[in-house]
């Protein structure tokens, strides 16, 4: 596995620095306001109400999505993707898992957030011990969590959907790979009471804002990875030359 080529940029005086850095500044202040502006419209998003029970099973056994908000309420769901034969997680959202920061401050915000996947839980109990992660991690497994939140595609239980379009878009859009098997995606709950809320989901590269080590790497010349660089080099973090994995 190579190292990615680092950018190097131009060499310039302090003065033109500075002007260019300025007019970058104007930029990312304008970037700023657009993202809080879509950050309210978000946030006002209508819920709808979950009807259905889910079934999840958890290292003590079963749970409701009721169970899974641990009393707080607001849930987050990331959608792991971890199928039921399955040998490990799936790298891209392992990268994702490794960048979420100590959960206490998720709670003090009255959230709680959880994986879920459907590989069964003895096998996600054994990769999570692997990654040393603590996050609550749940397997669907027996329901239809997954295909009704459009994160496992398969025709014979649920119509293909991901990103909101259809199977027919997807493949128009040379998709194809969107159409079947495991996806990626979060969603996000909030309670009334005792009912669940289904208040918002994203797909794909809509969690990259999660991403906090891609984030760290655009303040540096090489920026932030294109998905097809990160295919080539990314690894589960034990996994890398030296990790003694």
């Amino acid at each position: 596995m190579s190292s990615p080529q680092v950018a190097r940029p131009p060499v310039v005086s302090r003065e033109e620095w500075l002007a260019a850095r300025k007019n970058l500044q104007a930029q990312e202040e304008e970037a700023a306001r657009t993202l809080a502006a879509l950050g309210a419209a978000r946030q006002a998003l209508p819920a709808v109400a979950v009807g259905k029970e889910y079934v999840f099973e958890g290292p003590d056994g079963k749970l409701s999505l009721l169970d899974l908000f641990e009393g707080r309420s607001q849930l987050i769901v990331y959608h792991f993707m971890f199928g039921p034969d399955w040998d490990a997680g799936c790298k891209f959202c392992s990268y994702l898992v490794d960048n979420l920061g100590h959960l206490a401050h998720l709670h003090a915000r009255d959230t709680s957030i959880a994986l879920v996947s459907r590989a069964p839980i003895a096998k996600i109990t054994a990769f999570k011990a692997r990654m040393g992660w603590s996050v609550p991690w749940y397997s669907s497994f027996g329901s239809d969590f997954n295909y009704d939140f459009h994160v496992t595609q398969d025709e014979s239980v649920a119509p293909v959907e991901y990103l909101f379009k259809t199977k027919a878009e997807l493949l128009a859009e040379g998709l194809d790979h969107m159409t079947v098997g495991e996806q990626a995606g979060l969603s996000s709950f909030v309670r009334d009471g005792d009912t669940v809320l289904h208040a918002y989901s994203t797909y794909g590269e809509g969690t990259a804002l999660l991403h906090g080590t891609d984030n760290y790497l655009e303040f540096t010349p090489q920026g932030r990875p294109v998905f097809a660089e990160k295919n080539d080099w990314l690894r589960h973090h034990d996994a890398y030359p030296g990790s003694g994995g």
